[in-house]
């Protein structure tokens, strides 16, 4: 059972099937509820009218022999003493009115003579009638009837009159409920019939529509799962032709699948490049002890200590490098970049600074990695001057280190950014250089805000440019 409600599309047919019958309960409540209601005002205005025309013959003065009241539906007629004095035939039990006689009991002829004890009440009464006049004041009430042995629920109207002769009275005339209770009963026989029915529509219905619509979604699952179990990151999952949500989760799973094969093939690569640049210096620092544990006297100290210069370097580049792709973040520490430019351009040969003071925030080891770098990169490449100055330029603090080099060409400024990249693989390799400065400068640059682009400087050679949020 709850693999059963552990599916999407089991879950959406309850839900949408549970919907649909309250909605239908509260419809057919609503719709029993209006038709009862509708023909119990039939019934109403129906006994109303036939108390009224029995009513208007006893205002005219119509013996009570003479009164047609029939056998259909039960009719009293009862005086101010509760008396029955006429009475439809067939009549064998009544209730609901105000005497269950079903037997007339004053003598068949004219009604005058009727209540004359009650002339003095009548007189102080406030809805005294005049003779020949009925009454106003309708009373509509429930209660059974048995006429010629069949028992039944009517709606009883007492209607009060005055005869010509100044005999109050009061007609009850009732009408039958069968046709309300069978309407009632067949509306709510159809409604127990063709509810269900149309449940299990919905259901069938939504079942199917589900089925239909998670299709792509279980495509999108099994490749998963095959991506998952070969390790093959260059699959990618069907995407439907459609512009749905499942089409947007097929695209957006394949852009994460694109970004998760390109991290993987960066780590790749950064690894083997990282392992060649860790075997050059260590193989040569090893070769240099072992001729040197043979003969002191051929020992490079010099070299040994530039090797063991260029591990360090590089060890302290890659634990940079680990820590942000870590996803370590620049801090919020405030700090003067142009102070931070003079000091990473102190005691170096041929750099000129114009370093205005601009404030921004971040981690003051990263930022001055990055300055040095880019100043170790322009030493490079540079034949005889550097230029470094920090500026505002609007919400941005603006540091610019350009050099008299060759420059670079334009097909290489962004590959340039890329880690373990040499354009002149000798001479970066004989300087030291292993290709991760300015990729470390730009990932820097982008989790503190800003950019790091390069362009031609003006004097020739090249321009990088650091822009950083003003604080």
């Amino acid at each position: 059972m709850s693999r059963f409600f552990g599916s999407v599309r089991s879950r959406a047919t309850l839900g949408a099937s549970l919907v649909v019958a309250v909605a239908l309960v509260m419809a057919g409540a609503a719709v029993l509820f209006s038709l009862r209601s509708n023909l119990i005002d039939q019934a109403d205005t129906q006994a109303e009218r036939s108390a009224r025309g029995v009513a208007t013959l006893l205002a005219t003065g119509k013996p009570y022999a003479d009164l047609d009241l029939g056998d259909e539906n039960p009719v009293q007629v009862v005086d101010t003493n509760g008396t029955l004095v006429a009475v439809s035939d067939g009549l064998e039990r009544i209730s609901g009115t105000a005497t269950d006689a079903v037997k007339a009991q004053a003598q068949p002829g004219s009604p005058s003579g009727s209540g004359d004890d009650d002339s003095d009440d009548d007189a102080d009464d406030d809805t005294a009638l005049e003779p020949g006049e009925i009454g106003d004041d309708l009373e509509l009430t429930d209660g059974t009837a048995t006429i010629d042995g069949e028992s039944a629920d009517y709606r009883f109207a007492a209607l009060p009159v005055e005869t010509d002769d100044g005999v109050k009275l009061t007609v009850y005339a009732g009408e039958s409920l069968d046709t309300e209770q069978s309407a009632v009963d067949t509306a709510l026989t159809v409604m127990l019939i063709g509810f269900p029915l149309l449940l299990g529509v919905v259901a069938a219905a939504t079942w199917l529509v589900t089925r239909r619509a998670l299709r792509p979604v279980e495509g999108i699952r099994r490749e998963m799962a095959a991506i998952t179990a070969s390790e093959d990151l260059a699959r990618r999952v069907p995407e439907p032709d459609t512009h749905d949500e499942v089409a947007r989760l097929a695209r957006t799973t394949n852009a994460t699948l694109t970004a998760l094969e390109t991290s993987v093939e960066r780590q790749r690569r950064f690894v083997a490049d990282a392992s060649h640049e860790l075997r050059s210096p260590i193989a040569s620092l090893r070769t240099q002890l072992e001729v040197g544990a043979a003969h002191p006297e051929l020992l490079d100290v010099p070299g040994a200590v530039q090797d063991t210069v260029r591990l360090q370097r590089l060890a302290a580049d890659l634990l940079l490098l680990a820590r942000l792709d870590a996803g370590e973040g620049p801090g919020d520490k405030r700090l003067d970049l142009g102070e931070v430019v003079r000091r990473g351009a102190r005691g170096r040969d041929g750099v000129t600074v114009e370093a205005a003071d601009v404030e921004v925030a971040g981690s003051r080891s990263q930022l001055e990695r990055v300055i040095g770098n880019l100043l170790d990169n322009a030493q490079r490449h540079a034949r005889s001057a550097i230029g470094a100055t920090v500026r505002r330029d609007g919400a941005w603090a603006v540091v610019e280190v350009a050099d008299d080099g060759d420059g670079v060409a334009e097909a290489d400024r962004e590959r340039i950014f890329e880690r373990f990249v040499r354009l002149d693989e000798a001479r970066s390799r004989d300087d030291g250089g292993a290709g991760l400065g300015l990729a470390i400068a730009r990932d820097v640059a982008a989790r503190h805000g800003g950019t790091l682009t390069v362009r031609d400087a003006p004097a020739g050679g090249a321009l990088f440019e650091l822009r950083l949020p003003l604080v």
